[in-house]
């Protein structure tokens, strides 16, 4: 049930937990803070960070969408402005970024800025998505603001477009695009960040699972199937050979954004983990503990992480990678015969390579 206090603050329209303090590190995913790391002892980021932040300002971005998109506000989109005062209140934003409804069919959202973030949604998200898949995105959104994910997306954004300015120029992108190969990595794993972000205000995995179907296969939920689409996930991951594990490894990396199945079991993954359970208790890290926070130990929790997707990962390139790691002999031989389709005949013990299955390439949608 609705509640106002004061007049003014916007309480939750259901019930749900709110998170006094809370520290983005609660729900940032293990690879988005490993990435970051990464991406910041890149040769050049910090140059290029220093050069870009000082030639991008951000009034120049308020007034672009101030003068060619709408504001939400209690006269405008007045449900979504409800939802954003909903999401602060849920993770303890207290600076509510302004948000602008953009003419665009395809569904899309992005949170940008330097100093402070704003946050962008299309026409097009906004008319897929119901009221609880929509809160979903705000609160993803919102995740992304409190992380600071913000500054990074701004700069990925710029330097893309101005990599297809300059690619005609022989070698005048290279650096560029090497800054913007690792800006993608790393914003990819933010997406997960954000994705838990967005149920953490939601509260509501239905709704987050329907909204990353709908980005997938569009307003046709009636023929679609929860079960079905994360198991599109495990075929995904698990299916094909070596072949299909690098093919997998290049159709992503010219995305923004993960596959939509692999969000959808990531995510599914983490609402019923032991951690999430923790949080919706209220025992969860705190702003307010932020500067006593060990980089090393950031840096190890990321390292287990990765540890243990290699020992759970069902994909035949990290089985590869277990068997090296567990001294397996004839690794030119599986290889070779891998790649010249001559696995499988016995030879070395092939472990699992089945060949058969194709990885789900799909589309980049965002959000």
């Amino acid at each position: 049930m609705s509640d106002n206090t004061g007049g003014t603050e916007r309480l939750p329209g259901r019930d749900r937990r709110r998170f006094p303090g809370i520290s983005s590190r609660a729900y940032e995913h293990p690879s988005d803070r490993s990435a970051l790391v990464a991406l910041r002892k890149l040769s050049g980021f910090d140059t290029v960070f220093k050069a870009l932040s000082g030639l991008l300002t951000e009034r120049s971005l308020r007034l672009l969408y101030l003068a060619n998109s709408v504001r939400v506000s209690d006269e405008q989109f007045a449900h979504l402005n409800a939802m954003l005062r909903d999401a602060c209140y849920i993770l303890d934003l207290e600076q509510v970024p302004p948000m602008y409804v953009s003419q665009d069919p395809n569904p899309n959202a992005m949170c940008i800025g330097l100093d402070k973030p704003i946050i962008v949604v299309t026409t097009g998200l906004v008319e897929l998505l119901d009221e609880e898949e929509m809160r979903a995105v705000v609160g993803h959104e919102v995740g992304h603001a409190l992380s600071g994910h913000s500054v990074y997306r701004t700069i990925l954004l710029f330097l893309t477009n101005l990599a297809l300015k300059v690619a005609w120029i022989p070698l005048g992108n290279v650096a560029i695009m090497a800054v913007v190969t690792a800006l993608r990595e790393w914003f990819r794993k933010s997406e997960l960040s954000a994705d838990r972000a967005g149920l953490l205000v939601g509260q509501d995995l239905q709704a987050s699972m329907r909204g990353l179907m709908k980005l997938a296969g569009g307003n046709h939920l009636h023929q679609m199937n929860v079960d079905a689409f994360l198991a599109q996930a495990e075929e995904y991951e698990s299916g094909g050979d070596l072949r299909d594990s690098v093919l997998k490894i290049m159709n992503v990396l010219p995305r923004s954004h993960p596959f939509t199945t692999v969000r959808a079991a990531e995510l599914k993954k983490w609402a019923e983990s032991r951690d999430y359970q923790r949080i919706m208790d209220g025992h969860y890290p705190r702003r307010e503990d932020d500067r006593d926070t060990s980089v090393s130990e950031s840096i190890r929790d990321s390292a287990n992480h990765y540890t243990e997707s290699v020992k759970n990962s069902k994909d035949p390139l990290m089985g590869l990678v277990r068997d090296i790691a567990g001294g397996a002999g004839d690794l030119g031989g599986r290889l070779r015969d891998t790649f010249t389709g001559r696995g499988g005949s016995g030879g070395s013990g092939s472990s699992g390579s089945s060949g058969g299955s194709n990885g789900a390439n799909g589309s980049d949608s965002s959000s």
